[in-house]
């Protein structure tokens, strides 16, 4: 019996079950989770948002594979006033460092959001500095490289602040807070790929 979970990672919490360094895991969230469910990839330490766990090895892999190509959304929040042009350069693809060699990413969507999207609070938040603006983007992907949506910004200039994947597929994190999880069924599975 296949079991699905959707959590939104909150920020600093590792994308994994074992411990490491006083961190909060995963572990902190799944207390009586069964041992042989994993998350599907990772989100970093320091970002935020939707993260699949599963024991069905299938789906990982199809989710894993580089040649499925499923999307991925996030909110970024950026140090500066990105424009349309700038984001354009997200969209062709820009050179990111991948394991000591350049790397040319893949075609994306992305544009500026008009507001700031309604996302749970960040603890501890970002930093406000009144002389510094922040521009929000969603960037979509369909690939995943380490790091990337971070290293993909600063080659445009503008560095991340805030990172939330929100949405996978076409499921979203919308009405979810930090923290929470909740089980899916296969049905909706398969809007991770509609």
């Amino acid at each position: 019996m296949f079991s699905y979970f959707l959590f939104y990672k909150p920020f600093q919490v590792l994308s994994q079950f074992s411990p490491e360094g006083g961190k909060k895991t995963l572990a902190n969230y799944f207390k009586n989770i069964a041992k042989d469910i994993y998350p599907v990839g990772r989100l970093d330490y320091d970002s935020e948002g939707l993260l699949l766990l599963t024991n069905d090895k299938k789906l990982s892999q199809r989710l894993l594979s580089p040649q499925n190509k499923h999307p991925r959304t996030y909110y970024v929040q950026v140090e500066g006033s990105a424009n349309k042009t700038t984001i354009k350069k997200l969209e062709i693809g820009v050179e990111i460092n991948v394991d000591g060699k350049l790397y040319q990413t893949l075609l994306a969507q992305a544009h500026l959001l008009n507001e700031v999207p309604n996302l749970p609070d960040r603890n501890p938040p970002i930093r406000f500095r009144k002389n510094i603006p922040t521009t929000w983007i969603s960037l979509t992907l369909i690939e995943g490289k380490n790091r990337q949506v971070r290293k993909m910004t600063a080659a445009i200039g503008f560095p991340t602040l805030r990172l939330v994947r929100f949405k996978i597929g076409s499921i979203t994190a919308e009405n979810m807070l930090s923290g929470d999880y909740i089980e899916i069924s296969q049905n909706e599975i398969a809007q991770l790929f509609s």
